[in-house]
């Protein structure tokens, strides 16, 4: 068997409770090896500009799930980019940068904006984002319980 060329940070289950303190979110996200970037559920989604020239995004987001209340977050745009969903649909779509939390781990996310309200989850962890994270898809929850 090949080696890893890297030492894995840790063991991640398919399933992970995750915390976006920027954000105010507590929320279940699901680990996605075949999507290269992460993605996180967002409605109204709204762009402008500062008096600075810094261009802002502004979206209304659940923290845990469409039953809990809705709030509205806005941050720097951090990039757009094209993505193909696994159906083949390509869109233009709105990237923000903010850190994230599971269990012990702490490290910066990129994260998608696109609507997930047909999705089970409503964040989606993507390879860019595990890049030194191994998964473990028979298991989940490994880095703290709903």
């Amino acid at each position: 068997m090949k080696e890893l060329p890297y030492q894995a940070k840790a063991v991640i289950g398919r399933r992970e409770m995750v915390t976006l303190p920027e954000l105010g979110l507590h929320i279940c996200c699901k680990a996605d090896t075949g999507a290269r970037t992460s993605a996180l559920h967002a409605e109204d989604i709204a762009t402008h500009e500062d008096e600075h020239g810094q261009l802002w995004v502004s979206f209304i987001t659940h923290g845990g799930g469409p039953e809990t209340p809705a709030h509205r977050i806005t941050l720097h745009l951090h990039d757009r980019r094209k993505v193909t969903s696994s159906n083949g649909h390509a869109q233009w779509r709105y990237v923000i940068r903010t850190p994230m939390q599971m269990g012990d781990l702490d490290f910066p996310v990129e994260l998608t904006l696109t609507d997930r309200s047909n999705m089970r989850h409503a964040m989606l962890l993507g390879r860019r984002a595990m890049r030194r994270l191994l998964v473990a898809p028979g298991a989940a929850f490994l880095h703290g319980e709903p």
